[in-house]
């Protein structure tokens, strides 16, 4: 990340898109801030501001740029990288937690109090906690009025404002315009009009270049029945969110993935989008990913190979480590078929607001405590996965282990070791997934061992983890080019790739 005044501008100049989300550029004489590939006119040394966030920006008393959106760019890369206080807030702010716990909730969540709290993130990120949830509000309300019919009232209080007079002065101050002009706008730049079945379509952006293929095939590849299905190229899903259930349908588009969302709380959009840009690693930043890797004469053709390819993350944390013990030794197939043994006996029955007349969608994933009820035999696991994953599920039920944005990846790592039946593969696939983490390792899979052999590297764990050094702080995505590496072997040669389910 290119931190330094003259690097910026000139990226600014240059009008490079692949800074977008990285930074924001305002600019004093305009009182306006900009995405850095704006097309306006390039401002003058003089009057150029840059600022970590839109927040930042937004509490210095810019508004926001008509011409760019710079709202509507993919989040910054450095803060799913980074895992300080700093970026495990900004992770949490995205998710919602301060329009639902407010600020005490959310330092409550980071072990500080407010006031230190708000001094750390006005040092680090420009704005404090509620400056920073204000910009989501303001992000989630433009979504809205873009994206549906429903009146401003209503679209007001879905965005997580308190009060109509707070939601137009707030709209106002960041966009510089009214929530109807805003609309009006939308609707002439083609923004996607949705409430075909009750849904909201919106278009997901991401950096260039992006493997949508290879990551919805994997998802696809892993559908749990009931909960998920993946036909025709459209990967789809229920949400268990916030304030209510969801399904959210994702395919990939012109420069965009088309997401097609159907909430039974409209409170729960910008968590929903949020989750879902998780899931698809629409953050990250593939040409700094592909420049530390390909410089690997290991791994460099398989970067060429699949250019953009992303590490999969998860829409649910504790779903997606429960799904991990349960493919445990077992294979792809055999892992889904747990799972959905699973669902089909301790899943919640899907609202019926969101079921679809002979839709593959009836249930949501079952939470902690309904698996942690789970009797032995139940759904023909062997004694001692059985033993894990309760014993899991209850560290989870009790809080003892936390798998959402903001937690400390290290040390929920090291708290997933602790538990009886999970193991270091476990562990760090669970921190790849659930935690986002861009550089945990699996020396042991047996995919990644396989992938190497073919490479003529060496299998064995210690040595694996040796070559694996070179990789930081991108290993996640070195293990996803492997595995995808084996999809390259002969019909009828391939080898499995790992044995999860999850």
């Amino acid at each position: 990340m290119i931190r330094d005044f003259d690097s910026r501008y000139r990226a600014v100049s240059s009008r490079d898109e692949r800074f977008d989300g990285w930074f924001i550029v305002a600019v004093t004489s305009t009182g306006i801030y900009c995405r850095p590939s704006c097309p306006a006119v390039t401002p003058k040394r003089a009057n150029v501001r840059f600022y970590p966030t839109a927040g930042a920006a937004q509490y210095a008393g810019f508004r926001a740029c008509k011409r760019c959106l710079p709202d509507a760019v993919p989040g910054s890369p450095e803060w799913d990288v980074r895992a300080d206080v700093a970026a495990r807030a900004m992770r949490l702010i995205s998710d919602g937690v301060v329009d639902r716990e407010g600020v005490s909730g959310l330092a409550r969540r980071l072990g500080y109090t407010e006031r230190h709290l708000h001094r750390l993130l006005v040092a680090e990120l420009g704005a404090g906690p509620l400056a920073l949830a204000r910009t989501r509000r303001a992000h989630t309300a433009r979504l809205l009025l873009e994206a549906t019919g429903l009146p401003v009232t209503e679209v007001a209080f879905a965005a997580g404002f308190s009060s109509i007079r707070q939601f137009n002065e707030t709209v106002r101050a960041v966009f510089a315009a009214t929530p109807g002009e805003l609309r009006r706008a939308g609707r002439r730049a083609g923004a996607p009009e949705g409430a075909e079945g009750g849904g909201i379509h919106l278009r997901l952006p991401f950096r260039e270049p992006f493997d949508a293929g290879s990551l919805l095939k994997f998802l696809g590849e892993r559908a749990v029945p009931g909960i998920e299905a993946y036909e025709g190229g459209v990967y789809r899903r229920t949400l268990r969110l916030p304030r209510g259930a969801a399904t959210v349908a994702l395919s990939a588009g012109e420069g965009r993935v088309r997401c097609v969302l159907r909430l039974e709380d409209l409170r729960d959009l910008g968590a929903a989008v949020q989750r879902c840009r998780r899931l698809l690693d629409l953050d990250a930043d593939p040409a700094a990913v592909a420049e530390a890797l390909a410089s690997d004469a290991a791994l460099a053709p398989l970067v060429a190979r699949r250019p953009g390819l992303r590490a999969p993350g998860s829409a649910d944390g504790p779903e997606l480590a429960v799904r991990a013990v349960l493919g445990q030794q077992v294979s792809v197939a055999g892992g889904r078929t747990l799972a959905g043994r699973l669902v089909v006996r301790r899943g919640e029955p899907l609202p019926q607001t969101l079921v679809e007349a002979d839709g593959p969608l009836t249930h949501l994933f079952p939470e902690p405590a309904a698996v942690a009820g789970l009797e032995p035999g139940e759904v023909g696991l062997t004694a001692a996965r059985y033993g894990a994953l309760v014993g899991l599920a209850r560290a989870l039920e009790r809080g003892e282990i936390t798998l959402d944005p903001g937690a400390d990846r290290d040390e929920e790592r090291r708290r997933l070791l602790s538990l009886k039946g999970i193991g270091p593969w476990t562990a760090s696939y669970v921190a790849m997934r659930s935690l986002g983490d861009p550089d945990a390792f699996l020396p042991t899979d047996l995919g990644v061992r396989k992938a190497l052999t073919r490479l003529g590297e060496p299998d064995d764990p210690h040595g694996v983890e040796a070559l694996a050094e070179r990789w930081r702080p991108w290993r996640s995505y070195a293990v996803h080019h492997l595995w995808a590496g084996l999809e390259d072997a002969p019909t009828g040669n391939r080898e499995r790739r790992e044995e999860t389910v999850a």
